[in-house]
């Protein structure tokens, strides 16, 4: 398969995306366009802290961004529900007739770094965070990538980033957009368990069905919650390179279908 018109899709690792539905669409979209698949892994990873007894906490950036705390103990059960969740995405695919590979743990092409002193609100205190193991993107190795589309492949990506540090918990919607830009992908779907983007959510009249490049510091504005980091991996792939970004409903039937065909919120470049 050629690497023109390279569809990359996010899949959101919260409760509420319908695997299936997503699943049975993408495998018809990969039999008409090379595609790429980068996943969450938020509800699997809070199972699996919960079945460990251990504590889900947050760190809050004092500019408001929030994102798991995920000390030494915490990013082993990451790399856990990483395998666990791309072994599951994986599976599907193959189940559906699709060539998907997972590049995972060892196999990892997001290329992080970890920030070694974080000042972060935990439990209502500032404190300079040490042992934080999230980490930002600084890049993608793409030649794996381009190989396994040549090759008529899919491949399948958890939320994680190899560094110096070893390996780091990314978000995955702005990694998504590394791995598009990377590509030169001419579009990126990023799945997940809301309609899209709202001025005033959740007032539905605000729903918001397009945004111009000139717009994107309004829609961030706009943005609550993990919204906000949806709206900066669509700026962040609009930069780099990628000609459409759309925010889609990952709970209806034919998601990307739907939302490839303006259901959700289409960021322009």
């Amino acid at each position: 398969m050629t690497l023109a018109n390279i569809l990359v899709v996010k899949l959101g690792g919260g409760e509420g995306l319908d695997l299936a539905a997503s699943c049975d669409d993408l495998a018809q979209i990969a039999q008409q366009r090379p595609l790429v698949v980068v996943h969450g892994v938020s509800a699997i990873m809070n199972q699996m802290c919960q079945d460990l007894g251990v504590e889900v906490q947050t760190l809050t950036s004092p500019s408001g961004h929030s994102s798991r705390y995920t000390n030494p103990e915490v990013r082993d059960i990451f790399v856990r529900a990483s395998e666990l969740a791309n072994e599951r995405v994986v599976s599907a695919l193959r189940q559906r007739g699709v060539n998907a590979v997972g590049l995972v743990s060892e196999n990892v092409v997001v290329n992080g770094s970890r920030k070694k002193a974080i000042r972060a609100v935990v439990k209502g205190r500032v404190r300079v965070v040490r042992d934080d193991y999230s980490g930002s993107i600084d890049g993608v190795t793409s030649n794996p990538l381009t190989d396994l589309i040549e090759n008529g492949q899919v491949p399948v990506l958890p939320p994680m980033a190899t560094s110096d540090d070893g390996l780091l918990n990314v978000d995955g919607d702005r990694a998504s957009a590394a791995v598009a830009g990377a590509l030169n992908a001419e579009e990126l779907l990023i799945l997940s368990n809301v309609r899209g983007l709202y001025s005033n959510f959740p007032d539905e009249t605000s729903f918001v069905s397009e945004v111009p490049r000139t717009k994107l510091d309004t829609a961030l504005d706009w943005a609550e919650g993990r919204m906000k980091r949806k709206v900066l991996g669509a700026q962040e792939a609009l930069d780099g390179g990628v000609n459409r970004v759309i925010i889609g409903d990952g709970r209806v039937t034919s998601p990307a279908t739907q939302a490839l065909a303006g259901e959700g919120t289409t960021f322009l470049s």
